[in-house]
């Protein structure tokens, strides 16, 4: 038994009520179970129980056994004394509040369906990931349909609320917020890191001062980043150029003792389409032809437009070269399915956060049109979604999935589920 299940079962009232009565032989009539607190203090406040002839409001706490009050210590907490009624699976012994009265129990373990539990331990002891994934097929549609909805409001929520984060850390500056999570996306996952401290060692207002030079935009992120450092004796005129350009700026605004180290950055098993020289280089240029990235940001409401302001071509150097020195062919943009990743991690979470801190629902509205327009993500979570009969067709869809895997499939929340609810449910 798990208090996790006694929650669900209390919240969804899930046993039976004949002859509903205290462990001491009070009749009880349960007005209102009462709401889920999450936080510290009872497990659900505001209930409304008649235990006799009087209606109490208050807490109420739930234990596998009623002996699990004295083993967390309740009777000398404070917060606790509100708790009208203890709910317990089995009653081992009478508990006491603090002015001797006893506390009124209500025990469960001849009252609940053998079924639910049954169901339950399957659910829980899959060796699956997805613990659902078997019976997936059978749930209803507008079930999933719900959960995705939830799934994405708590995920759009989640990100809003990093970004307000970055940006008290950025003393309330919504242009260098915007820039410094624009360069971590632009890292992608394996250099996201190293990528948020360049942008940190680097701020935007000094790159702003210099967004007309391509050079020395270049110049100054690939000298900070530590990249020059590997070619101190290169006889390429363009290093050459870069090294001058990032000497002259680093010492003009008191950079090199912030200068990070080559060592930080990650080239080992990336394409070299994904080689961070290429990347920084890609970043300056954004920079360079879109310098207000808030503006674009809340001013574009056309996906098409957006992704083809976001879709910026590298300076010449950057189309024939991966790294330096060596001469390639062709050195690509940014391709579709990066910016569309920047669009998700970058251009949604702004939105979100942007409609909340200013009431602006239109925002919000517009990072679920993209969401809903926007092709699915490719990644190892969602494909084990399509395993199981739930395929992702947009980044809303994949988005949510997301959400569902990470925060409740892989914590065993099932229970906080729509989905595992469902199927745990009495039938």
């Amino acid at each position: 038994m798990t208090e996790s299940f006694l929650h669900y079962i209390w919240q969804f009232q899930y046993f039976s009520k004949n002859g509903l009565q205290t462990t001491e032989g009070e009749p009880i009539e349960i007005l209102h179970p009462g709401i889920r607190n999450t936080d510290a203090g009872p497990d659900f406040s505001q209930a409304r129980i008649k235990i006799g002839n009087l209606e109490w409001r208050g807490s109420v706490e739930i234990h596998i056994r009623s002996s699990g009050w004295l083993e967390h210590h309740h009777h000398h907490d404070a917060a606790y004394e509100p708790v009208v009624l203890h709910v317990v699976w089995e009653h081992d012994k009478p508990i006491y509040r603090a002015d001797g009265t006893a506390l009124p129990a209500l025990e469960l373990k001849q009252r609940t369906d053998e079924a639910i539990w049954k169901r339950y331990r399957q659910l829980f002891t899959t060796p699956q990931s997805i613990a659902c994934s078997a019976s997936l097929p059978a749930v209803d549609g507008l079930i999933k349909v719900s959960a995705q909805e939830v799934m994405m409001a708590e995920r759009l929520e989640k990100k809003a609320a990093a970004f307000t984060e970055l940006l008290a850390s950025c003393r309330e500056s919504w242009d260098e917020a915007v820039y410094r999570l624009m360069g971590r996306n632009f890292g992608f996952k394996v250099n996201a890191e190293p990528f948020a401290r360049l942008t940190h060692v680097v701020p935007l207002k000094i790159l702003l001062r210099h967004a007309d030079n391509i050079l020395q935009l270049e110049g100054l992120l690939l000298g900070m980043a530590g990249m020059l450092d590997a070619v101190k004796t290169s006889r390429d005129n363009y290093v050459k150029l870069l090294q001058r350009e990032f000497r002259l700026l680093a010492h003009k605004y008191k950079l090199t003792e912030k200068k990070m180290h080559l060592a930080q950055w990650r080239f080992m098993r990336l394409r070299p389409a994904n080689f961070p020289t290429l990347r920084i280089a890609q970043f300056a240029a954004l920079i360079s032809t879109q310098p207000n990235l808030l503006a674009l940001i809340l001013e574009t409401d056309n996906l098409n437009e957006l992704r083809n302001r976001l879709t910026v071509k590298q300076s010449a150097y950057w189309t024939r070269h991966y790294h330096f020195g060596k001469t390639v062919s062709r050195a690509p943009a940014p391709g579709r399915q990066s910016i569309n990743s920047v669009i998700i991690n970058t251009v949604i979470p702004v939105l979100a956060a942007y409609a909340r801190a200013h009431d602006e629902q239109r925002y919000m509205d517009r990072a679920l049109f993209f969401l809903q327009h926007l092709p699915a993500e490719k990644n190892s979570i969602v494909e084990q979604w399509k395993q199981t009969g739930w395929p992702a067709q947009s980044a809303f869809d994949s988005q949510s999935l997301l959400e569902l895997y990470q925060h409740y499939c892989q914590k065993r929340r099932c229970l906080e589920c729509r989905i595992g609810a469902s199927l745990i449910r009495p039938r």
